[in-house]
């Protein structure tokens, strides 16, 4: 039998037989693969924490000697809906890694895992509250006015918002992945969220399950999500080290916390179905957010072919923030892609460092 392009595809019972023994044969070694395995760990950086508010914390990456030439701790603020050990993942995939081997002083804020009592958190409480409280303790140990701020996905989000509200307490901010345009043709996501009868769900469930996110994720490419990588994964079984990174990335993607649902709740309507932060119709507790009041130095990292946050929804930053310094950086990749890829291991890190050595000296 010939394809459209002439080139014979051999399907007889010989080449099907052959294919069948290949498959058993590869899992029938991948069980003893399996067995040999430890169980895998996540976060490859030493760490400890430094300072706590109820269920959220941050932590100070340790540095094993390296020592910080940046004098300005830089501060990473992640997403609500995965755990923020995505940028520390292993040894060979951390953006935490380069940037303490380029002289950074790295914390990150650890927001937990919700809970029935934080059922009525909102976005006030995650804004102004934590994040707020974590930049305030890092400017009071450091000494400093104000802190570098790395708001990645929704935490850019949150990290948009809080330097719009406290721009003194913001020396530079860095944005990775973060969307700003909830409105554009090409983000499925979004358009589901503008659909979403948000107040039904958050007064029916409470807080919005980690399994119901998940699995909105998941369906946006249910082919690749679903079905594609666990066939795959067959091909690998043999190998121990391509196993436990397979694993490793399997446990972050299914260690989801529950989200808050007041916090739910305001974000959906404020930024999915109002878009607020292109319309500035954001309030934040009794405040509302002018992007245009952010006027230190902006960095804005997105991906190319980020299926999440599409390079249209996170550029028009460059004409909302106040700022007279706005750089971007264009990564050739997808949403993990940035954080786990060998590409993002040489140009994250770097970028970042270079950009904020820029500035380091240049006084507001």
């Amino acid at each position: 039998m010939d394809t459209p392009f002439g080139s014979p595809i051999d399907i007889g019972l010989d080449a099907l037989a052959r294919e069948a023994l290949q498959v058993q044969s590869r899992l029938r070694k991948g069980m003893e693969t399996l067995s040999a395995l430890d169980p895998v760990d996540v976060g490859a950086s030493e760490r400890e924490e430094v300072w706590r508010d109820g269920k959220v914390a941050v932590y100070r990456f340790r540095r094993d000697g390296i020592e910080a030439t940046e004098k300005v701790p830089l501060l990473i603020a992640y997403a609500l809906v995965n755990r923020p050990y995505m940028v520390d993942l292993q040894s060979d995939k951390s953006i935490v890694r380069g940037l303490l081997e380029r002289g950074q002083d790295v914390y990150i804020i650890d927001w937990g895992y919700p809970d029935r009592s934080d059922r009525f958190q909102t976005l006030e409480d995650y804004i102004q509250r934590y994040l707020g409280g974590a930049v305030d303790h890092l400017r009071k140990s450091h000494g400093v006015d104000a802190v570098n701020l790395l708001g990645i996905c929704q935490g850019g989000a949150f990290s948009l918002c809080y330097a719009a509200l406290n721009p003194r307490k913001v020396r530079n901010l860095v944005t990775m992945v973060t969307p700003v345009d909830f409105h554009t043709d090409d983000n499925m996501l979004a358009g589901w969220a503008r659909a979403l009868d948000v107040d039904l769900m958050v007064d029916t469930l409470g807080n919005v399950p980690a399994d119901v996110m998940n699995w909105c994720y998941l369906t946006l490419k249910p082919y690749r999500l679903l079905v594609q990588k666990y066939v795959g994964l067959v091909d690998i079984l043999e190998d121990k080290r391509a196993v436990e990174d397979f694993l490793r990335m399997e446990t972050w993607i299914f260690d989801s916390p529950d989200l808050a649902g007041e916090a739910f709740r305001e974000f959906i309507k404020q930024f999915y179905q109002d878009n607020g932060l292109v319309n500035g119709t954001v309030r934040v507790g009794d405040r509302t957010v002018d992007l245009k009041a952010i006027d230190m130095p902006v960095f804005n990292i997105y991906a190319e072919q980020d299926h999440l946050v599409p390079p249209n929804a996170s550029k028009p930053l460059r004409g909302l923030v106040g700022s007279k310094d706005y750089s971007e950086l264009s990564f050739r990749g997808g949403h993990i892609g940035i954080y786990v890829s060998g590409r993002a291991q040489r140009d994250i890190p770097q970028g970042i460092h270079d950009w904020l050595s820029q500035r380091s000296k240049t006084a507001r």
